[in-house]
């Protein structure tokens, strides 16, 4: 094994670029503490060290946990490892000729109940709550970040939010452009486009 001190992504990178002589099969990340789901994947490092996977070829799952804490971490990986093994018998990983990205939410419960898999979309959950402000032991200001918000805004059928309500695991297929295509071409024929 190697430790390498740095971000989720970071230490891809540098494996991918220094430690490994060969490509690895898959890049799998996580089982992160705390689910990844609807817009939460943009800011999120498990996933970024998945999609560092498929930026240099290689497909790429992030694993999440939905309840903080580890204790059914044991059980997360049991089914994280059914994931793995399903992805590098398939053909999933490199179809249509471009690495797969998945992120994977696997709800916090025995093994034994996590058989249900969910192929999903990303939903959408509400704002996070209010800034929180303390002070440090120093009289300094601290600034929090808010709690997540508690009730999805679309957790509608087919979403991570509604699999996981349901007690399924959520498997979302994820691509890398995040351009507007639609929005691209009607900005185009609108006069944003210049000189």
């Amino acid at each position: 094994f190697l430790f390498v001190n740095g971000t989720p992504t970071d230490c891809v990178h540098i494996a991918m670029t220094g430690f490994l002589d060969e490509k690895p099969d898959l890049v799998v990340s996580g089982i992160n503490q705390g689910e990844n789901m609807g817009e939460d994947t943009l800011y999120s490092g498990t996933v970024a060290a998945a999609i560092e996977g498929v930026m240099f070829g290689v497909p790429g799952i992030a694993f999440s946990q939905i309840d903080k804490g580890w204790s059914r971490i044991e059980d997360a990986a049991k089914a994280a490892h059914d994931i793995v093994a399903q992805m590098l018998v398939s053909k999933l990983a490199h179809s249509e000729g471009v690495a797969t990205l998945l992120n994977v939410n696997i709800p916090n419960r025995p093994y034994a109940d996590l058989y249900r898999w969910r192929v999903t979309r990303l939903g959408n959950r509400h704002h996070s709550q209010p800034v929180v402000m303390q002070k440090s032991p120093r009289g300094e200001d601290i600034y929090w970040i808010g709690a997540a918000g508690h009730h999805a805004k679309d957790s509608s059928e087919g979403t991570d939010f509604h699999a996981i309500d349901e007690g399924c695991i959520s498997i979302t297929p994820m691509q890398l452009d995040l351009t507007h295509h639609a929005r691209l071409a009607a900005m185009r024929e609108n006069g944003w486009t210049r000189g």
